[in-house]
């Protein structure tokens, strides 16, 4: 891309966003302060397994922000006002991926209509097991989009549009746009998360919220989507 069209290109990933927002509302110091939350109390994740040895990489943001969306998801709302003051409505569903932080307990890949209900999702999460991937569907402004992503990449995989029946399947622009539409969405949800996040007095509020719910869920007594 460099040496053919003079564009420079650097990498997207869950650590560069936040860094991104935190940026442009001058909460830099408080980002570099921040180091992967310890979900459940004798769990601690110091260093993940995937991250490497760089004391800089806020990647582990990425797992978090699905932990803190499956917390939410199961005990409060799905839906949330952006920072741009759009609605979104956000779902969980198809595909969950979980994995030992400290690589020592190996990887659990669930599959089903709502993964995050299954006793076996919520006894991984006990265990200090953290999602590395998950299948998501965000609807904003009237546009369902159906994909994966990858918690530290922040990649996107296996995405589907939904687009009005009548529009032209031909016309690329429109295309186009969409899919700037889904990333934007993904990014400004994950914007909204790091607006709890970064700022250390309100995440201690949600990371007591999540250590709670990990505490006094009961596998047996979730509640189990029909279709799963």
């Amino acid at each position: 891309m460099e040496r053919a069209f003079s564009v420079e290109t650097s990498r997207i990933t869950a650590g560069t966003l936040a860094l991104e927002w935190a940026t442009i509302n001058d909460k830099f110091s408080e980002l570099d302060d921040a180091v992967p939350a310890q979900f459940v109390p004798e769990m601690s994740h110091s260093d993940l397994a995937w991250l490497g040895s760089d004391l800089n990489n806020k990647d582990f943001l990425g797992n978090e922000f699905l932990v803190w969306l499956w917390w939410k998801l199961a005990n409060d709302t799905d839906s949330f006002t952006l920072l741009d003051q759009s609605e979104i409505t956000v779902m969980m569903n198809k595909t969950l991926t979980l994995e030992c932080p400290l690589g020592e307990n190996g990887k659990e890949s669930i599959s089903a209509e709502s993964p995050m209900h299954l006793p076996e999702a919520i006894r991984a999460l006990q265990s200090g097991k953290l999602p590395r991937k998950s299948g998501l569907t965000l609807i904003r402004h009237g546009t369902q989009y159906d994909l994966t992503v990858q918690a530290e990449s922040f990649s996107i995989s296996a995405a589907k549009i939904h687009v009005d029946e009548e529009a032209d399947p031909y016309d690329t622009d429109a295309r186009i746009d969409a899919i700037r539409e889904m990333n934007e969405t993904l990014d400004l949800l994950f914007s909204y998360f790091c607006s709890l996040r970064i700022p250390a007095k309100a995440w201690k509020a949600e990371l007591r919220g999540i250590q709670s719910w990990l505490n006094s869920a009961n596998p047996a007594n979730l509640r189990r989507n029909p279709a799963a």
